[in-house]
């Protein structure tokens, strides 16, 4: 695990728990305690934790910390792979729109696209639309604005404009946290602007995330749990989880 992926796991138990030891950390995450109270002090100087005798407890900005897409790229591979090829699998008719959000799932999710199938695709991601430029079945469209280093993804009022102008069959969205009383969510405001015209611009909304975010509660809430169709995620989803979900309306895939 890289020390930035053990950092975001770090900040999300704290907040899920309250609080934790260094040597809860140390026994979760194979360190040693040094390096539990390196990682701790790192955290605490992102305003993620406030450190306390022993460990640590919520800071203030809880669940800011964004890691960049090189980095989330690398995390959870298998899960996210499974993950891209379950919604691949129910796919849209020929002929069909779709709008597909930045991030690492919805990335290979893009790779995931058979190339005998008729599709209209729309996206801010740069990254992705390098990905789908090959693919001789796709209509590509790739939406304007700035685009975030982070995620190298445009974002803003000329990319909230331009999504705003379009209805498409199935939107397809990353997230940092799925939660039932926070909804989607992300850590920045102009990214979950664009997601938020996503869902308002298509019929169906499919939330590719891995079972790490689920139960997670980032700063900016994008999206109601009523707006979501289904939610794509891995086989380690906990069961009280999963029927969270689905009890909110929400289809659940297990990939």
């Amino acid at each position: 695990m890289y020390a930035e992926e053990r950092h975001q796991a770090i900040a999300r138990r704290v907040a899920t728990e309250g609080r934790l030891s260094v040597a809860q950390i140390a026994e979760q995450f194979d360190v040693t305690t040094e390096t539990a109270r390196r990682d701790l002090t790192a955290l605490e100087g992102l305003g993620l934790v406030r450190r306390v005798h022993g460990g640590a407890v919520p800071g203030a900005a809880l669940t800011t910390l964004e890691l960049a897409l090189s980095e989330r790229d690398s995390a959870n591979t298998e899960a996210k792979a499974g993950i891209a090829r379950a919604a691949a699998a129910q796919l849209p008719p020929e002929g069909a729109s779709i709008l597909l959000d930045a991030g690492s799932t919805t990335a290979r999710f893009a790779d995931a696209l058979p190339t005998h199938r008729h599709l209209v695709v729309y996206t801010h991601a740069v990254s992705i639309a390098a990905r789908l430029a090959g693919n001789p079945a796709v209509e590509l469209h790739l939406l304007p604005g700035r685009v975030r280093p982070e995620t190298q993804a445009a974002v803003g009022a000329a990319t909230v404009a331009a999504v705003g102008a379009l209805r498409v069959d199935v939107a397809y969205l990353g997230a940092n946290g799925v939660s039932l009383r926070h909804g989607l969510s992300t850590p920045d405001s102009e990214e979950a602007a664009t997601k938020r015209a996503f869902v308002a611009a298509a019929q169906r909304v499919v939330a590719l995330v891995d079972s790490s975010k689920i139960g997670v509660e980032s700063t900016v809430r994008f999206a109601e749990l009523a707006e979501v169709t289904t939610v794509v995620t891995d086989a380690a989803v906990g069961r009280d989880a999963r029927q969270d979900l689905e009890g909110a309306g929400v289809e659940v895939v297990v990939a």
